[in-house]
């Protein structure tokens, strides 16, 4: 998997844990304060659109993952 593919599952991942933990109606429910891990996910989603930068990116090259994938290839037509 790339950097991109891990970042975005990850991203998604969290996003549905804690709706899972924060929602009421969930057979998971723990607390409504999960709802703010939500919130936390999306301002960093939101921040990395706009300024192209994402720390978790950056964790995972120290790690060696690969940075290229087929969506973020551009062609120069």
């Amino acid at each position: 998997m790339t950097i991109t593919r891990i970042t975005r599952t990850m991203a998604g991942t969290f996003v549905l844990l804690s709706l899972a933990l924060g929602v009421e109606a969930s057979p998971v429910f723990h607390s409504s304060n999960w709802l703010w891990f939500t919130v936390f996910v999306g301002v960093n989603l939101f921040q990395s659109g706009l300024s192209n930068w994402c720390l978790m990116d950056k964790i995972l090259a120290k790690f060696g993952v690969a940075d290229s994938s087929p969506c973020s290839k551009t062609r120069a037509d």
